[in-house]
Parts: structure tokens; C-alpha cells; sequence
């Protein structure tokens, strides 16, 4: 068979955010599972993986979207699966930022998330197959102190997620959701910081800033979750949700079975806060 051949019979994937940390470690575990991977971008990234077609994407721009998936769709006539992982974080009190701020935030994390869901839906629904997998968070479902902003972009993430997959599971188009901890990442230093910082909240803030640090030190690392993205993207019949990593795990277990006053107690403990 020859390399032309084999490109058209390999699955194809977008990966969106793919020039670092859960993207890059993605693109290469969705290489080594078969699929044919084409990672965007919006800054070149300083290495690139092997095997892996690069394209230039803007999730914050329509065009950019709609130009992007287009040029995957014309060198391949299909697209069997879409990561959605590009996102950004910000460490703040749900009272520092601006409204333009946030809407900043949630233009990367859910409305980016939408713009590439709608852009792929219509070649998936021709198909009648397909594949979307969306990078959440612990953090949506469980809202941290500081972190008010990026915790209720990801509640949206998984409300539309939900909603999406009964809409469309009858086209043969499946949504999961994979939930993180903490990871090894950039993250720490694409973190957004609070345009509006008020004096009230600067000691506890620090403190939520530091855990971020310390946790950091012993996180997952992104291959573990891109692990996680290849399950949710291959079995036949997928979980709604991949928590990806012990922590996780546990979060997820503890928030379920934890009366809520332990937890809230535990949880402010961790932060740093008074309990």
C-alpha cells in the first residue's frame, strides 16, 4: 500500500492548541494509535512532532475556524475526529476581572469550543460518524475558590456537551468529556491575571496562586491525559466523562459520597483559607 493510500484509509483528527502540553502529547498518542492528525496552532510552535500536519487556527475567529477545517476537509474529504483542548486559565477573584475579561476567557474555552464543533458537525453528519472530545476540568464540577471564571467556563463545557451528545448521537456523532486535574503543562504560565485586582483578596489569592505552584510540582503529566483523550476517542461505545489521573478520580468520588460541609471544609483547607 503506498503512503498516499494509507493517508486515505487512516481516520483523520483535529486537535486543537497543539504546540504544547495535553495538545502536543495528544497529537502524538492519536499518530501512534493510527488516525491521521492535524494539530492547530495559533503561535508556531518551538517543536514539531513528527508525522503531524500543522494548520494555523484562531478558535476566537470564525474565519479562522471555518478556514482551517476547510483545508483539512480538502486534503482529506473527511474529519472523524475533533479534540477540543485549546484553552486558557485564570487564577482571581470572581470579583477582579472585567466583564471584557471574562468574555475573553469563555471566547477561548466555550465559544471556541462551539465555533469548531459547528464547523465539524456537517462533515461528521454526512459521514454518520464521528467523534468530538472536549477537554473539561475537575474544576467543572467542582468550582475552586479563584478560580470562579475558568471553573464556570468549563460548567458550560459540560452542560453543552451533554445537551450536544443527545442531539446528535442519532447522526451517528458522539461528544465525551475528559476531566483533568492538575497537569504538567504551560498552563502555570498561560494563566491570566486579574485586571482588576482588588487589596481585599491579594493574601488569599497569593495563597491560591501557591497551590497552584505546589501542585504543579507532582501533577499528571500530559500523556496521561492525552491516554485518556484515545479512549474516549476509540471505544465503540464511550463513557460520558474520562477523568484522566488519580486525582481526578478521587475528586470526582469525593464530591459524590463526601457530605457537602466536609467537603467545603477539606476544600477550603486545601486552598489555604480559613475553615
Amino acid at each position: 500500500m503506498s503512503s498516499n493510500q494509507g493517508q486515505q484509509t487512516r481516520p483523520v483528527a483535529i486537535v486543537t492548541g497543539a504546540s504544547g502540553g495535553i495538545g502536543e502529547a495528544t497529537v502524538r498518542a492519536l499518530h501512534a494509535a493510527g488516525y491521521r492528525v492535524f494539530g492547530t496552532y495559533r503561535r508556531p510552535p518551538a517543536t514539531r512532532s513528527p508525522g503531524i500536519e500543522y494548520v494555523v487556527c484562531d478558535v476566537t475567529s470564525d474565519d479562522s475556524v471555518e478556514t482551517a477545517v476547510g483545508q483539512v476537509l480538502a486534503k482529506t474529504g473527511r474529519i472523524d475526529l475533533l479534540v477540543n483542548n485549546a484553552g486558557v486559565g485564570l487564577v482571581a477573584g470572581a470579583e477582579e476581572s472585567s466583564l471584557e475579561q471574562a468574555k475573553s476567557l469563555f471566547d477561548v474555552n466555550l465559544f471556541g469550543l462551539i465555533r469548531m464543533t459547528k464547523a465539524v458537525l456537517p462533515a461528521m453528519r454526512r459521514q454518520r460518524a464521528g467523534r468530538i472530545v472536549n477537554i473539561s476540568s475537575v474544576m467543572g464540577l467542582i468550582p475552586a475558590p479563584f478560580m470562579a471564571l475558568y471553573s464556570a467556563s468549563k460548567h458550560a463545557v459540560e452542560g453543552y456537551s451533554e445537551s450536544l451528545d443527545h442531539e446528535i448521537r442519532d447522526s451517528g456523532v458522539r461528544v465525551v468529556l475528559v476531566e483533568p486535574a492538575y497537569t504538567r503543562t504551560s498552563f502555570e504560565g498561560n494563566v491570566y491575571q486579574a485586571d482588576q485586582q482588588l487589596a481585599v483578596y491579594q493574601s488569599a489569592r497569593t495563597n491560591a496562586e501557591g497551590v497552584l505552584r505546589d501542585e504543579m510540582k507532582t501533577a499528571d503529566t500530559p500523556e496521561l491525559v492525552a491516554s485518556a483523550v484515545v479512549r474516549g476517542s476509540t471505544e465503540a461505545n464511550p463513557h460520558r466523562r474520562y477523568t484522566a489521573g488519580r486525582t481526578a478520580r478521587q475528586v470526582s468520588l469525593l464530591r459524590r459520597f463526601v457530605p457537602e460541609s466536609a467537603f467545603d471544609r477539606s476544600l477550603r483547607k486545601q486552598m489555604r483559607l480559613p475553615t
